[in-house]
């Protein structure tokens, strides 16, 4: 079988500690991600096989490791990072487009969080 399909991670939560300012580093906050995977079917489905598709417990585990990892100015550039390793670890995606969301953004305002998305096409 061919052709594709999607496999999404909402809302996966880490505690990190991204951002320009000091206090961000120094005090930390929760970071939310979404993943959106587009992936090559293969034979995965009709074989019912995990090892031919993107086990998305593995796709959690990588993950947390770049968000809980080294602290990032942007969380651009997270995002990014997130979508690149992703692809490298599973050559099965074609695209992944994550999303970081930061709920205590240093703005002078009231907001419930600053979100930005990135594409990464493998």
């Amino acid at each position: 079988m061919t052709g594709m399909y999607t496999i999404t991670l909402q809302n996966c939560a880490f505690f990190a500690r991204h951002g320009v300012l000091d206090e961000e580093e120094f005090l930390g906050q929760r970071f939310f991600v979404d993943a959106e995977l587009d992936v090559v079917a293969g034979d995965a489905l009709e074989n019912d096989s995990i090892d031919a598709t993107v086990n998305y417990g593995l796709a959690f585990t990588v993950i947390e490791e770049i968000v809980t990892g080294k602290r990032r100015y942007l969380i651009e550039a997270l995002a990014l990072d997130v979508a690149k390793e992703l692809c490298n670890r599973f050559p099965q995606i074609r695209r992944a487009k994550i999303t970081v969301r930061k709920p205590n953004a240093p703005v002078p305002g009231v907001l419930d969080y600053v979100q930005v998305s990135i594409e990464h096409f493998a």
